[in-house]
């Protein structure tokens, strides 16, 4: 906890004062063009931060220690997005800002671009030289977890069960693969809707090998807009994922669910302190690390 004070908002504001700008005009125009992009990018900085912290290693490319290809990494996009982010920043500041820090700030003002909240984002992170890929499928949550493993997760990273209950709010916006939803939509469960269920099935067969890419929005109703409907879905018993249901499913985060579903300024103002507490997990700075000048390269 002690290197949340090594981090700071007014970080670049002698060394590059126009570099969250110059990041924040790369994310509105990422997002315009394809309105998914804020979901990626904010699920990049979430499987980057669980990773060793927020080091920006999941945007590390060499192969084969990357952790872009493995299992818990599928699905997951935006890289190219960040690249042309860090390409415009290094163009008026060689060399200063961090990969780590445009993650974090791209996550913010992807937010921002499709009507969520905004929060002030703590720099001063600096860049991993390797990649964690053993650890990726170990330490990045499951879609066919649990409850109780979900909040062992996030509290191990230092987050409580209401942080984990507000991050699972970005499914607010973003799509799934057929792969990790298709045991929970052909299983008849007592905790999916019937005509839910029915309605996915028709682009997800039960068949492992058949449809597996095909995709699904994770909020049905209000696919592409940050708001509280993904809450009331899973009222509903309405969640695509296992590890969305879950959360309301007779345990102990019903209530944080119940409170989100009726009042959309509470979640968005606990997203917004957990985005900045997970954005503080382990960053690495000063000497603990570099500023890497090509996100995708350890140079």
């Amino acid at each position: 906890m002690g290197c949340k004070a090594q981090l700071s908002p007014t970080f670049y504001d002698s060394t590059c004062p126009n570099a969250l700008t110059v990041i924040r005009t790369s994310i509105r125009t990422a997002v315009s063009r394809q309105r998914r992009m804020a979901a990626l990018l904010t699920r990049l900085h979430f499987h980057d931060c669980f990773l060793q912290g927020c080091d920006a290693s999941i945007l590390l490319n060499d192969t084969p220690t990357t952790e872009r290809t493995t299992f818990s990494n599928v699905g997951v996009g935006g890289y190219e997005v960040i690249d042309s982010a860090k390409s415009g920043v290094e163009n008026i500041c060689p060399g200063i800002v961090s990969c780590a820090d445009i993650l974090a700030v791209a996550a913010r003002d992807a937010s921002v671009a499709v009507g969520g909240p905004s929060w002030s984002v703590g720099l001063g992170r600096r860049d991993s030289t390797a990649a964690y890929p053993s650890q990726a499928d170990s330490d990045l949550p499951r879609a066919d977890q649990d409850l109780q493993s979900l909040i062992s997760d996030f509290e191990v990273k230092g987050l409580s069960e209401r942080d984990m209950v507000a991050l699972s709010g970005a499914h607010t916006i973003g799509q799934s693969r057929c792969v990790a939803f298709r045991g929970r939509i052909h299983g008849n469960g007592s905790d999916i809707d019937a005509n839910f269920a029915t309605t996915r099935r028709r682009n997800c067969p039960l068949t492992r090998g058949e449809g597996d890419d095909n995709m699904a929005p994770l909020d049905l109703v209000t696919p592409n807009s940050f708001d509280n409907n993904y809450f009331r879905n899973l009222v509903q018993r309405r969640g695509l994922l296992q590890s969305d249901q879950v959360l309301f499913n007779g345990g102990s985060s019903d209530r944080i669910v119940l409170e989100y579903s009726n009042s959309p300024s509470r979640f968005a103002s606990d997203f917004a302190a957990a985005m900045v507490r997970m954005g503080e997990i382990d960053p690495r700075t000063g000497a603990n690390g570099v500023i890497r000048t090509i996100c995708s390269a350890a140079n």
